[in-house]
């Protein structure tokens, strides 16, 4: 006899846990469904790993910025220990996870998540209902339609590398190539970025990338930008890239080429047809309340729903809306304003709210606070020479619209232009808060 229940959840990341207890605390049956360990992205194959593994490179790097300055020794990146390290976070979630399933009465399945119907999945040869349906599945490498497309890694293999090769090559310009570049050029690794677009980076204030990129020059990092990769093969005991660009074709030999050009939702193993969801471009086809247009019993939340930025707090965020509209009928959507976002690169480069191309294009008049500020004290306490802002603040209202930071701390004072963007705060306001003193946020009243 088939179980039942009241929600099947596809996924057992962020978006999966929060959405499953919180409806199964209003008295629903729940089951979750993974093929692999459970936990999700973020706290096996992304931020939460990546960050460890940030924050030994960023020791180093420090130690490094400090000699001659009281700093002494011979300071370097050991793979094997950060590994190690990083698995001390990630090896117990999948047990942990589990094991909050199972203590909250959450059902929970090992294997591949098929649809036979509008609320009917196969989990390899078992099949259960549900009166509703979560996709959080997360996401998955794009394909790039390229000869040797098989030989690439993704983020997941290269954060499980037992050893670093000497010379990589990752494909792609955005975060992941970005901050693994960053990790593996300190721990010794000769380090390539092909991006087939004019610059890295995109979604972050060009002016702070141009900043940042005195950082990859400095620890030897070869950007291509325009370098569309056409081909990679396998040659001994390792790879030649190929790529053409604005100057022609160009080869790169590697011993590991990285997948960082991009990611969508994990949907195609799904078969969204049996279910009669709808879906376009790779994307589901949802309504405001995160809803499926066409099988109304199925929801999706986080990089699975795509409707707000592929990030962690995203994803909570949507499976706290989705289990209020299971739980209380169709009445919440999902608010994206003021979402900050970070690339752990070494340092960070953060942005929330508008960029000055999006302020124009609303008509907005507006003001600009702006400058590399590498002689500011927070540069100079941490022997840092990349340090910089881009503020924008609404003449008329006086409110923040957007802020792009680069530099020490930057991770963290975006949340106080995130926290002033989500709630109206105006600069002024942020301007006569008083601050902990010498601190990143103390810098604040300055850049407005």
């Amino acid at each position: 006899m088939r179980k039942k229940y009241d929600l099947a959840i596809i996924g057992t990341g962020t978006a999966a846990m929060v959405a499953a207890m919180r409806v199964k605390t209003g008295g629903w049956s729940v089951a979750v469904i993974d093929f692999r360990p459970f936990g999700g992205t973020c706290a096996l194959r992304g931020c939460d790993p990546k960050k460890m593994m940030v924050g030994g490179a960023d020791a180093v790097d420090h130690a490094w910025r400090m000699q001659g300055r009281g700093v002494t020794g011979d300071t370097h990146l050991e793979w094997t220990g950060l590994l190690e390290f990083k698995r001390s976070l990630t090896d117990p979630v999948p047990e942990e996870r589990q094991k909050a399933f199972t203590q909250k009465g959450i059902d929970s399945f090992h294997g591949r998540a098929r649809f036979m119907g509008p609320n009917t999945i196969d989990i390899e040869g078992e099949t259960i209902e549900a009166r509703h349906v979560l996709i959080a599945a997360g996401a998955e490498p794009v394909s790039l339609g390229i000869p040797g497309e098989e030989h690439l890694i993704d983020n997941a293999a290269f954060l499980d590398l037992e050893r670093l090769p000497k010379h990589i090559v990752l494909v792609g310009g955005g975060y992941i190539a970005a901050e693994f570049s960053h990790i593996a050029s300190r721990a010794g690794a000769q380090v390539t970025i092909l991006q087939h677009g004019e610059r890295m980076l995109k979604h972050f204030d060009p002016d702070l990338v141009g900043w940042l990129m005195d950082k990859f020059a400095e620890l030897g990092i070869n950007v291509r930008t325009d370098a569309e990769v056409t081909a990679i093969e396998s040659i001994g005991a390792g790879y030649r890239i190929t790529a053409k660009g604005s100057d022609g074709e160009m080869k790169v030999e590697a011993d590991l080429v990285v997948h960082a050009a991009g990611r969508k939702p994990a949907l195609d193993d799904l078969d969204l047809a049996a279910a009669g969801v709808t879906h376009a471009d790779g994307r589901l086809v949802l309504n405001e309340h995160l809803q499926s247009v066409s099988n109304p019993s199925v929801y999706a939340a986080g990089d699975a729903a795509q409707m707000g930025p592929p990030l962690t707090p995203v994803s909570s965020h949507d499976a706290k809306v989705v289990a209020a509209n299971l739980l209380d009928g169709n009445r919440h959507v999902p608010d994206y304003n003021g979402v900050p976002s970070v690339a752990f690169t070494i340092p960070p480069i953060a942005a929330v709210g508008l960029t000055e191309a999006d302020a124009r294009e609303k008509g907005l008049r507006f003001r600009v606070n702006s400058e590399r500020a590498d002689g500011w004290f927070t540069a100079r306490q941490a022997a840092e020479k990349v340090f910089g802002f881009k503020v924008l603040v609404d003449e008329e209202t006086d409110r923040v619209l957007g802020a792009h930071l680069v530099g020490p701390h930057a991770e963290e004072v975006i949340n106080i232009f995130s926290l002033a963007i989500r709630h109206g705060l105006t600069a002024e306001q942020l301007k006569s808060t008083m601050f902990a003193y010498p601190t990143g946020a103390s810098d604040i009243s300055s850049m407005l």
